[in-house]
């Protein structure tokens, strides 16, 4: 498994992945999506040989993004990097590709001179699975709260 930065060239993999993962992250199209990564701070891919087995996007705060859950994380005044969406292949769970690209963006963090990590996961509808990986990757719920997609645990590793 290699990493890389995400190119307009992996929407349709990537679109593929995302949507195979739902009801864990909200269905989009290769258009919204490729509109997402267009305006992130950050896109990586894990690959095999040309196969994209996950991916992460992310914002850094300050970003000029829409999204409930980073305006949550905007609002408690911290400098953190959000993870938007990161997705792992059914077939590619459970050999360390999520950990991997979280180290990426750590690292990402850390060199930026950030303060926290920060995500969200679904509460429901319930993603236990991720909860539980997050929870291992050493992050902990700050808050809770309701959007038009989920109910969501929103989440934080300090850095510092």
């Amino acid at each position: 498994m290699r990493l890389r930065e995400l190119t307009p060239s992996d929407l349709s993999a990537i679109t593929e992945l995302n949507n195979a993962a739902t009801p864990a992250v909200p269905t989009m199209t290769e258009e919204t999506l490729g509109t997402l990564l267009e305006a992130s701070t950050f896109g990586f891919a894990a690959a095999d040989e040309d196969d994209v087995t996950g991916f992460v996007i992310g914002f850094a705060a300050g970003s000029d993004y829409a999204s409930p859950n980073f305006r949550y994380f905007e609002a408690r005044g911290t400098d953190h990097l959000y993870v938007d969406r990161i997705v792992v292949a059914e077939s590619a769970r459970g050999m360390r590709v999520g950990q991997t690209l979280y180290e990426r963006v750590v690292a990402l963090a850390v060199a930026a001179g950030r303060t926290e990590v920060t995500c969200e996961v679904n509460l429901d509808p319930p993603n236990p699975g991720s909860l539980a990986f997050h929870h291992r990757m050493g992050f902990r719920e700050v808050g809770r709260q309701q959007t038009d997609y989920a109910t969501v645990a929103l989440l934080a590793r300090p850095l510092l």
